[in-house]
Parts: structure tokens; sequence; C-alpha cells
């Protein structure tokens, strides 16, 4: 007999909705994480987006998901998960923690993205001491700093604004232009300490024992120049956090979770949701509905195979 109706992957804003959702349909349910629940939303400083709750921190709508979720009494435990085996009705799950295994009816795949990196010289030799993925994180120790922020969408753009309010300046450098919401980008323009370099490629992170700057190739002349900085942080877009679901053969080419409008993926029984899926759209509200979808049609996978 499975130990639980449904394990759900990940605690990010997706999982703990499917985790409220399948609580609600009386399956007996455990997240597993290998961190805090929350996901990017404990490490993003306002979220402006989520339908009903005006501008909140996003650490702070964690805390009221995550509390949702154990108002339902639904499990979540510390695991870092290494497998998952689809033995037909029976799912498997492998973490590295103590060898510990869980099987379960139903599994909800949510393990969201990680920052995908520029690969260009410098970058690895200056990751943790001048380069982040994270202004919330490492935001504190660039107070009257000059900062780069690499990239031009939605986390690019809002991670600048935050930045802007304490830092010495604040250069915004993308390869082509800003794709940010406009509403965001008008505010991000407020700041008289913000500078765009749009249609610029980065060639080089600069400096000897810290970082010192980046240096740019403009696109349109071709003009090469080195932007001084004291920290950079980049944001060019996510990888998939998928690896350990390979086994399972419902991965597209990128390594994105492959599902159908009800979240089900190729497997019975598996499902995804939230970031590391097929969408167009990874915002929160997206990944909750995804979440709240997946456990909706879990629920009713029981209910065919009871």
């Amino acid at each position: 007999m499975a130990d639980y109706d449904l394990i759900i992957i990940g605690s990010g804003p997706a999982g703990m909705t499917a985790a409220i959702y399948g609580a609600r349909a009386n399956l007996s349910v455990l997240m597993l994480d290998e961190l805090a629940p929350g996901g990017k939303m404990i490490n993003t400083s306002e979220i402006q987006n989520y339908t009903g709750m005006g501008t909140v921190e996003g650490a702070d709508l964690a805390v009221r998901m995550f509390q949702h979720t154990q108002e339902l009494n639904a499990a979540f435990d510390y695991g870092t998960v290494l497998e998952v085996r689809d033995d037909g009705a029976k799912k498997t799950v492998i973490c590295k923690e103590e060898d510990r295994v869980y099987t379960a009816k139903t599994v909800i795949l949510c393990t969201g993205t990680t920052p995908r990196l520029l690969g260009a010289p410098g970058e690895e030799r200056f990751t943790g001491n001048g380069i982040s993925w994270c202004a919330v994180c490492d935001g504190s120790g660039c107070r009257g700093k000059d900062v780069i922020v690499i990239g031009g969408g939605n986390s690019a753009v809002e991670e600048a604004i935050y930045l802007a309010g304490f830092a010495k300046s604040v250069t915004v450098v993308v390869r082509s232009k800003l794709s940010a919401d406009p509403v965001a980008c008008d505010k991000l323009f407020t700041f008289e300490n913000v500078k765009l370099y749009a249609g610029h490629d980065v060639l080089e992170f600069c400096g000897r024992n810290k970082l010192e700057g980046v240096r740019l190739r403009s696109r349109e002349t071709g003009e090469e120049f080195q932007a001084d900085c004291g920290q950079v942080f980049e944001y060019i877009g996510q990888i998939p956090a998928t690896k350990c679901f390979l086994g399972l053969g419902v991965l597209d080419e990128r390594g994105y979770v492959k599902v159908n409008e009800r979240m089900e993926t190729t497997a019975p029984g598996i499902f995804g949701a939230g970031d590391c899926v097929t969408k167009n759209l990874r915002q929160v509200i997206t990944a909750c509905a995804d979440g709240a979808i997946a456990a909706q049609n879990a629920a009713r996978y029981i209910q065919n195979l009871n």
C-alpha cells in the first residue's frame, strides 16, 4: 500500500496550492523540497500582480501560503529527490537524505527552474564574489555601490527597481530591448540613478581579486568598453530543475515537463505544475492555477483507481 495518496515534489506556489487542493479533496498529501517552502517567492522583494494582494513581499506571501497548507494538515518534509519511478499504480520517490523512499498513488512535479548562466569569461571566478542571481539575498551589500543588472525581463527590471532604492547607480544591460511590463519599466526610469544599455553583449567580467566591471560591446556600433561596478545581478532566463525526472520520459527537448490542459504527463498518475512545465507565462498566479488543476485531476485519477 502506498504511503500517500499524493506526493508533491517542490513547495513553491504551484506545490503549495496543489497541497491545499489535495488536502481539501481528502487526499493524504506530502510536499517534498530541499529548500524552505516558497520557491522563488522567498527571494522576491515585491510582488505586485497577485490578485487581491496589492503589493506584497514575496517572503510574506510564501509564509501565508505555507500556513494555509498547515491549517489543512498537508505534510511537509525536507528532501532532495534523486529519482521518481513509475511502477504503475504505485509511484516511488527516492531521496538523497538517509536513502529515504516514499510511495504514492500520484505525484505532481513542481520543481521550478534554476538561473541560466551567461558563460562569459570571469563568470565562474566571481560567482558568489561579485556575481549573484538574487538581489534580495545579496543586495544589502550594495548600498552606495555601482551595480549592473543583466537582463530585460520582469525579474531583471523588478530587481533593478529594488536595487535603485539604495545603490549608488544601477545600470541595466540587455542584448536587445526591455521586455518587462511597461508599468515596471516606467517605474524603473523614475529613478535618476538608473542607466540603460540596450543592444549590448557582455564580453567579460573584469577584475583581479574582486569584480571591478563588465566589458560590453554595442551590437549596433561594435564599440567595446568597460562599465565599472562592484556587483552584478544576472537575470537572463531559467533552466528547468528536472534532471531527477529523466527516467520518466515526460520531458521535452529543453527539459521541461510536458503536460496537457489537465496538467497530466504521458505517464498516468504523474502530473506537472508551475515553472517547470511547458507554458507561455511563468508567474506566481499561473503556478497556483497549475497546482490547483493538477491536484484536482490527481484526485480524479485516484477515484478511478479505487
